[in-house]
């Protein structure tokens, strides 16, 4: 057995954390003592120390990936938690020359642990690739989920004879899980269902209204191919209205098949033209005997595509929407609309045409509160106000600002004993995790992460957030808590804070809020300094190289290159100084410098001509595109709490919008009896 300490120092010494304590339930979130929520003791680094060999695990593992690797030159590592991933990567390179009995002693060695699952699927797609079918029946796994690889699996069974009812069940199973297209893995199994007479027409009937419904003409027509003749001709005729709505399916025979199709034709129709899927839906609804749920399929599409863009005729399509065909979505967008044309008792009617649970989302509370105070009802908006106010969200603290009360935060702690600390610390997963973590491989230490957190409580999980937060891996606190109550109370872990004395420095050198600083980094990256998205941009504020080197030509600061953006001190150099710009640039106002910060300047001036004179907060819920419009909300309100994580009060958030930093503080209390949404 291999020796499972030498990472041990590392955790045990995150664990020594002194505010590393959190409780488990809310039963134990208890409001600070006093009036109000006292400011937080910063969460310290911690002492971790340095594992010596870490450095060259890491050479190791690269060697072992460009094909040097010299099990004698590592001989003094084979010992290490982290070694069968030096293994792994010595292996995986070679996978298709792969001898079995390497490939099995591999798997047989390490069962039971990430390394081995993530081999087993690499394994099971090389093995299926050289047409082994007996290497894939030995390492299959009912735990992998791939369809590709089951459907490896199902050809290696038939490939070997092993063809029996289970066999069938599974391959009609695959057939008919999806109306997407399946990957051309798949193809062997539905040929062998097919010639044994084992897909007949009612299954490919099943599978093309499942593609009807994706609005995916050409798998539609793949599977029409094997219908008998006297179907197949309908079925194309589906397929071919899909892609394009013709005439010919006026004279369609009056099924609810047919009646699905047309519907979700036009449905499709309805997102890409508004005005001709309107045109032409009621000589379709006619023809075909449309019910009302085939109808509002068409008419939810029409007007959801007509609002999203604010479109002339939005309020009329909204209305013409049964009520049945109504979603959470569709109702959003009904109030959304009804604000763009500053059409407040419209707003309010759609806010109370929604369902119970979406209506008292504090963003609705607070809007009904705000329309009401707008129609003159003062004590509904009061009613409402106070509603939103308990819950510490972008409108819950929008709606404490209208009724001047205090921020509401019920920080949450958990008591975990030492035993429970060390056996958490001890988990042989848990530390390669961090090892891996450690080293940048990223994929390989989600995988053991979630091999570790699996066999957790809900307490070990929270410890092991803890221990991943001490070694600088900050997302874990975001992806694994809140899946018991109180734990999203959890603010010191769920709004980590590092590098603070370069974000105040360079807060102040731009004369901006640190807090907007912070929050940027939370919503960008989670403190995560090598973050890169899909567009290249790069570092805590995800800085584009291109933005990066103009800003820092701007400034007068050296360019060090794209790769400089991975340092965080220039990082957050370049993005607090363009933050800075994006404020001039959009007249002083942060809730439009982080929308533009977030779409770019194209769709912030479309939005910003559109509503010139709207107030921020209509603003805001008005902008069409959804990734933004949650993004400024999500900024601004990690922005107070970062206010308490700084300096335990806050900017009042409706000066906070507006860019008036000398303005008044607030405080944070606990409501009582705690309540709402953390």
């Amino acid at each position: 057995m291999r020796p499972k300490t030498l990472l041990l120092p590392v955790l045990l010494a995150a664990l020594a954390i002194p505010s590393a304590a959190f409780t488990q339930s809310s039963a134990a979130v208890r409001p600070a003592a006093g009036p109000g929520v006292s400011r937080p003791v910063a969460t310290p680094p911690g002492a971790v120390q340095v594992d010596p060999q870490r450095e060259r695990i890491g050479s190791a593992i690269a060697a072992a990936e460009r094909g040097q690797f010299s099990a004698a030159l590592y001989a003094d590592l084979s010992g290490h938690p982290l070694f069968p991933w030096v293994e792994y990567a010595a292996i995986a390179r070679d996978i298709n020359t792969l001898p079995r009995a390497r490939a099995e002693a591999f798997l047989k060695q390490h069962q039971g642990t990430a390394v081995a699952g993530v081999f087993r699927q690499a394994w099971l797609a090389a093995s299926d690739r050289r047409d082994d079918p007996s290497a894939v029946l030995s390492a299959w796994s009912e735990d992998i989920k791939s369809t590709a690889l089951r459907c490896a699996w199902l050809d290696a069974r038939h490939a070997l004879g092993r063809v029996d009812t289970d066999w069938t069940q599974q391959a009609q199973a695959v057939w008919t899980s999806t109306g997407k297209s399946l990957l051309d893995a798949c193809d062997p199994v539905f040929a062998t269902l097919e010639s044994r007479g084992e897909l007949p027409p009612s299954l490919r009937w099943q599978r093309l209204e499942l593609a009807a419904d994706e609005w995916d003409g050409a798998v539609m027509r793949a599977i029409a191919r094997g219908l008998p003749a006297a179907e197949r001709g309908l079925a194309e005729d589906y397929a071919a209205f899909i892609d394009t709505p013709h005439p010919r399916a006026l004279q369609w025979p009056k099924t609810d098949r047919s009646r699905r199709v047309a519907s979700q034709g036009l449905a499709k129709l309805g997102k890409a033209d508004p005005d001709r899927a309107e045109s032409l839906l009621p000589q379709y609804a006619r023809a075909l005997n449309f019910s009302e749920a085939d109808r509002g399929r068409v008419l939810y599409q029409i007007a959801l595509w007509t609002v999203a863009s604010y479109l002339p005729d939005s309020a009329r399509r909204l209305n013409a929407v049964p009520t049945a065909s109504y979603d959470p979505r569709l109702h959003e967008w009904r109030v959304r609309n009804a604000l763009a044309r500053s059409d407040w008792p419209a707003a309010l009617a759609a806010i109370r045409k929604m369902g119970a649970e979406q209506r008292s989302d504090s963003r609705y509370t607070y809007f009904e509160a705000r329309l009401a105070e707008l129609a003159g009802d003062k004590a509904t908006a009061q009613a409402k106000y106070r509603e939103a106010a308990r819950f510490p969200e972008f409108h819950g603290f929008l709606a404490a600002d209208r009724i001047d009360q205090p921020y509401a935060l019920c920080p949450a702690t958990v008591q975990a004993d030492a035993a429970t600390r060390a056996a958490v610390a001890a988990n042989p997963a848990l530390q390669r995790a961090i090892g891996l973590h450690l080293l940048g491989r990223s994929g390989w230490a989600a995988k053991e992460w979630a091999d570790a957190v699996a066999g957790f409580n809900d307490t070990q999980r929270q410890v092991a957030v803890q221990i991943g937060q001490a070694n600088g891996w900050f997302d874990r606190a975001v992806f694994w808590l809140g899946k018991a109550p109180g734990e999203l109370q959890l603010y010191d872990m769920r709004f980590p804070l590092h590098h603070d004395a370069t974000i105040r420095r360079e807060a102040g050198r731009n004369n901006i809020d640190p807090a907007w600083v912070a929050a940027e980094i939370r919503a960008e990256s989670i403190f995560n300094p090598k973050a890169r998205s899909g567009a290249n941009a790069m570092g805590l504020m995800q800085v584009l190289p291109s933005t990066g080197e103009a800003v820092a030509r701007r400034i007068g600061r050296g360019w060090g290159g794209a790769s400089s953006l991975y340092d965080p001190d220039t990082n957050i150099v370049l993005g607090t100084a363009y933050l800075r710009q994006m404020l001039d640039q959009y007249g002083g106002k942060p809730y439009f410098a982080i929308a533009g910060y977030n779409a770019g300047p194209a769709p912030l001036t479309r939005w910003q001509t559109q509503r010139p004179d709207m107030d921020a907060d209509f603003w805001i819920e008005t902008i069409s595109y959804k990734e933004t419009r949650e993004y400024v909300a999500r900024v601004l309100a990690f922005s107070v709490i970062y206010d308490w994580r700084l300096d335990g009060d806050a900017l009042r958030l409706e000066d906070r919008m507006h860019g008036r930093t000398n303005a008044a503080r607030k405080p944070f209390a606990c409501p009582t009896p705690a309540a709402g949404r953390s």
